[in-house]
């Protein structure tokens, strides 16, 4: 591409990366904590950009100031017939064109812009194993009865703590369904490292009262007491513990479909 066209395609890069930022989008993408440096990066492009079009602006106007004074103007030769001023001469008067299927690059550009692109769900749950670790501590539950909690925490405590610290308590967790090849229900947050690249999912399965017919990557808010029971995730035999079930609504997808508490 010539400088104009490289020019342009840093200013959608750049401006795709600040409408991501300034909105929601971006979290289909990265962790919230990336906002500001995708913001800054975008800028970054941006002014490139700018600085791009004005460095040829100067050239062009300085090379046409020479011109009119009437000054001989040569451009050095590169050896190969070409000289830098029109680099895309061939010598013989044919201008050299740029493969147009360079363009193509901006396809992903505008696929940014104009498709927002769904989370992942249980599709990819089922087919990676639970990133659940040993929690670091056991910090006191929140006042209240449930007691609301994310997806990561309680999973944490019910496979690692025995649920010790919930004593006779009800929670309150959500997450969207997933359905193993046994009919298995499973609530699912998929916790984020960075970005969506590196997501893999925390799983909890479900025993109990459940609704008489579960839609897979449906959202659910599920209230319920712990459970004893567990099982090893057939992916990598890690530990998926289990909550009775007391009750469960369906809820809207949140707004960061993501958990990002597990490496915090």
């Amino acid at each position: 591409m010539n400088r104009q066209a490289q020019a342009a395609v840093l200013f959608l890069v750049g401006g795709a990366m600040l409408h991501a930022g300034t909105t929601s989008l971006y979290l289909r993408y990265v962790k919230a904590g990336l906002q500001p440096l995708l913001l800054a990066a975008g800028a970054v492009l941006i002014m490139a950009a700018l600085a791009t079009v004005w460095y040829d602006l100067r050239r062009y106007r300085a090379t046409r100031q020479q011109k009119g004074g009437g000054e001989a103007h040569t451009a050095p030769d590169d050896g190969h017939g070409h000289d830098d001023e029109h680099g895309d001469d061939d010598g013989h008067g044919h201008g050299h064109h740029e493969p147009r299927i360079s363009w193509l690059l901006l396809l992903p550009l505008f696929a940014l812009i104009l498709v927002a692109p769904p989370a992942l769900g249980s599709y990819s749950a089922l087919r990676a194993g639970t990133a659940l670790q040993p929690p670091l501590a056991y910090p006191a539950l929140p006042s209240g009865d449930p007691v609301p909690l994310s997806l990561v925490d309680y999973a944490g405590r019910a496979a690692y703590g025995h649920g010790h610290s919930f004593g006779n308590r009800k929670v309150e967790i959500t997450g969207f369904v997933a359905l193993d090849h046994g009919g298995t229900p499973y609530l699912v947050r998929m916790a984020l490292n960075c970005c969506a690249a590196d997501a893999q999912p925390v799983k909890v399965g479900l025993s109990g009262k459940l609704p008489p017919v579960l839609q897979p990557d449906s959202w659910l808010q599920v209230t319920g007491t712990y459970s004893a029971r567990q099982a090893k995730d057939p992916v990598n035999g890690g530990r998926i513990p289990f909550l009775d079930v007391v009750e469960a609504k369906p809820v809207p997808t949140p707004k960061d479909p993501y958990d990002e508490s597990w490496n915090q």
